[in-house]
């Protein structure tokens, strides 16, 4: 797969398969993070995934610090650095950060990220010229280099567009009309407003959801054959709320009930082996996770106090999953 700012699109699937780990190793309801109209602005039409994170909800529990430390994938950790660079803290001044990995007209993938906070744009940019740095111009945008191979741009006082140069080029053509835009597609921005009342929520298309359940399911995913359901999956989102412990809710849309009925018996039998063979943290997991079949979608729920899900950021297979 390709490339991705400051990593690898393993590390962007960390964060990714670790919250499904959640779900699948272990798993609804929230506040609310919807994407800001600006971050909106810059989605281009072939979505694959976006991770939205609120970062206020972060600071305030014990196990959002917790999944932050363990899963953080490179590129983020290299924003954050990059961030202070600039001034910026992003312990107190980021309030949301949206990664969008997303195809090109040409097939190749992408990532770039959107963070939202109160970053005074006039003192980020006077600490860039005081650097004695120049900002490229791409239209009406100035791109400012910076850290990890990234460039930045504002879209507005409070929205920031960071990756690298091509990728952030891409949001900017979407934003002027050059490409098209997610609203375009329709499929993309169901899922995007059915997650978005989270303050932790993913979407993933077609092959990102495909790519997922065969790394949540594991060993189980050879019980059946699998190549030929996940040609039935069209979809997935998934939230994550941690103001009260850990509350994680997984739904996948397939093509009909049959095939959501066979992922829920999958996801048991996997939920089994677990409870059979796993550590005493993953079996402890298993009880608190329920999984079921609701219609045409897949639907799984994990709930746990926080000293039950950073005992179970520790086990064997969380590693496994996450890393």
């Amino acid at each position: 797969m390709g490339q991705v700012v400051g990593g690898t699109i393993t590390d962007m699937k960390r964060i990714s398969i670790a919250f499904v780990v959640l779900a699948c190793a272990l798993c609804t309801n929230l506040l609310a993070a919807p994407l800001g109209t600006n971050t909106r602005t810059v989605l281009p039409a072939q979505i694959q995934q976006i991770i939205s994170v609120d970062y206020r909800m972060l600071r305030n529990s014990p196990s959002g610090m917790a999944l932050k430390s363990r899963v953080l994938p490179d590129n983020l950790k290299a924003f954050e650095t990059s961030l202070r660079g600039m001034g910026v803290n992003p312990d107190t001044d980021m309030e949301q950060l949206t990664f969008v990995s997303y195809r090109t007209p040409k097939g190749m993938l992408r990532t770039f990220g959107v963070a939202n906070g109160q970053f005074e744009p006039k003192k980020v940019v006077a600490r860039f010229k005081l650097k004695k740095q120049k900002s490229e111009k791409y239209r009406d945008s100035d791109l400012w280099g910076a850290s990890g191979g990234f460039v930045m741009t504002f879209l507005d006082e409070n929205t920031m567009l960071f990756g690298e140069p091509s990728a952030v080029k891409d949001g900017l053509d979407v934003r002027d009309g050059e490409q098209r835009g997610v609203a375009s597609n329709p499929d993309m921005m169901q899922l995007i407003a059915e997650a978005e009342a989270g303050p932790v929520w993913s979407v993933l298309d077609q092959q990102g959801t495909q790519n997922m359940l065969r790394s949540a399911l594991g060993e189980a995913s050879a019980l059946a054959d699998y190549d030929t359901i996940k040609k039935r999956l069209l979809g997935s989102l998934y939230t994550l709320d941690l103001q009260h412990g850990v509350d994680f809710g997984l739904n996948v849309q397939t093509s009909d009930s049959f095939t959501a009925g066979t992922l829920s018996a999958l996801m048991k039998a996997g939920m089994l082996y677990k409870k059979a063979a796993g550590s005493a943290d993953e079996k402890s997991a298993m009880d608190n996770m329920a999984v079921d079949s609701d219609s045409g979608r897949l639907v799984v729920k994990f709930k746990a106090d926080d000293s039950k899900f950073q005992a179970l950021l520790k086990s064997e297979l969380f590693q496994a999953v996450s890393h």
